[in-house]
């Protein structure tokens, strides 16, 4: 399955045409980087990703529509996917990639 065009466009508004941020396509899906670290995805198989602090995993796992993201089998611990119901409110989407966005930009840069 090919990643959702709709979802990554909203995705890529977020980002505002930062020019220290550029797309990746990777695993059937579409990355998006910050200074060269990945802070937000579209996933090939449906939904969204986006890369949080490993202090606050565990808090933000608890709000409504974020789940862990398993790949491979495993829990991804720093990665949470979101929920449909984030991926289809705007605010809720905006909310959860800028949160992926403002960690990404504490990360040294690639």
């Amino acid at each position: 399955m090919a990643y959702d065009e709709g979802l990554a466009e909203r995705i890529r508004d977020v980002f505002d045409n930062r020019p220290y941020v550029f797309e990746r396509k990777m695993f059937g899906g579409l990355g998006w980087m910050v200074h060269g670290n990945m802070a937000a995805a579209v996933l090939g198989q449906g939904g969204a990703m986006v890369r949080v602090a490993r202090d606050d995993y565990e808090d933000l796992l608890a709000e409504d529509g974020a789940e862990p993201m398993v790949m491979g089998g495993r829990t991804v611990t720093g990665w949470i996917r979101l929920g449909d119901d984030i991926c289809a409110s705007d605010v809720d989407l905006r909310t959860w990639i800028d949160r992926g966005i403002a960690f990404a930009e504490t990360l040294p840069r690639k």
